[in-house]
């Protein structure tokens, strides 16, 4: 299993707006490339310098290859909407995370 994390800081003046769109519209986007089995959305806790709220986004995969697949056929996409919306406004970092084991 692969988590596919992306971190995302948002800036309070589009927050609301981008908390409606991600719950609303680019998750259930994202999980209708049928390439993820679920997602997780939560806040990062600790405060950032720069300012902002910060989330992590956690979407399941079964294997590399259908990560590998998401990254040609959907995300330029799906991430060209997000930029398009709120711009620089919204920083992301993006990791891919291999669960050994659950307990």
């Amino acid at each position: 299993m692969i988590i596919y994390n992306v971190t995302i800081n948002i800036h309070e003046s589009v927050h609301d707006q981008w908390m409606n769109w991600m719950q609303q519209k680019h998750i259930n986007d994202v999980l209708a490339t049928g390439k993820f089995t679920s997602a997780r959305m939560v806040k990062v806790l600790v405060e950032e310098e720069m300012g902002g709220t910060t989330y992590s986004i956690q979407y399941t995969t079964e294997n590399k290859e259908l990560l590998q697949r998401y990254y040609i056929e959907d995300a330029p996409r799906l991430r060209e909407e997000g930029i398009a919306l709120f711009g620089d406004k919204m920083l992301v970092f993006r990791t891919e995370l291999e669960i050994i084991s659950e307990h």
